[in-house]
This record gives structure tokens, C-alpha cells and sequence, in this order.
């Protein structure tokens, strides 16, 4: 069976985000969970790391590749990107989730399409998830 190398890696640098958010790594691990199912990706394993004095790093591994975030609570920010393999999985739901549970007040967002030769960089359309 031959196997496409296509993929989609979305990023987005999220600002204006409350400190108690982004201070909790239970909660993110179970946010990027929720994420992950929610863009139908297979959740193989998942690593969290709570900093001191504060900060946290969570790491999902996908069948599919990775969903992870890294905050700074002291000044309100997350790094968070989700990259997926194959047509089937579309990162862009996983980070479409994530904001709407994080609500920042600004977002820098950017999509590579990998896997095809030369690196495609795109804005990606970020909308607000219907939470459930």
C-alpha cells in the first residue's frame, strides 16, 4: 500500500489569554484532547509538563502526527500548532477548538501544506467552535 506524504501543519500564536488558562496543564491536556477528537484524529499518547512557577508545555501524539501547546501565563500567551498527515484529518478544527476554549484577545495564525516539494504557506480562515 503506497502511502501519501501530503500534510497540513497550522500554528498559531495566541495573545490575551487569561493567566488561570494557561497556568493549568489537567485542564489543556484535557482541552487538546477534546481538540484532537473533535478533528477526528487518533489520540495515541499524551506527555504534560506543569512549569514552576508557572507555564506548561502539553504534547499530543497523534496516529495522524502531533497537536501540542506551550504557555507563558505572566504575559498571556500560548504557542499552538497541530499537524496532520492525510487528507482525512484537518488540523484546522483542532485549533479552531482550542481558541474558542481559550478566548485570547489577538491570533497570528499561519497553515503549511508539507508533504507535496516546496513548502506552501497559507493564512488559515480560524473560526469559533461550537463547544459542546
Amino acid at each position: 500500500m503506497e502511502y501519501s506524504t501530503f500534510g497540513r501543519h497550522v500554528a498559531v500564536d495566541t495573545w490575551g489569554v487569561g493567566f488561570e488558562l494557561l497556568n493549568d496543564a489537567q485542564f489543556l491536556e484535557a482541552h487538546l484532547v477534546e481538540a484532537a477528537e473533535a478533528c477526528g484524529a487518533t489520540v495515541m499518547s499524551v506527555q504534560s509538563k506543569q512549569f514552576e512557577p508557572q507555564g506548561a508545555t502539553v504534547l499530543v501524539l497523534l496516529s495522524e502526527s502531533h497537536l501540542s501547546i506551550h504557555t507563558y501565563p505572566e504575559r498571556g500567551f500560548a504557542a499552538i500548532d497541530c499537524y496532520t498527515c492525510g487528507e482525512t484529518v484537518d488540523p484546522q478544527l483542532a485549533i479552531d477548538y482550542l481558541v474558542s476554549v481559550l478566548k485570547p484577545k489577538k491570533t497570528y495564525a499561519k497553515k503549511l501544506i508539507r508533504g507535496l516539494g516546496e513548502l506552501q504557506v497559507e493564512l488559515p480562515e480560524c473560526k469559533l467552535a461550537e463547544l459542546v
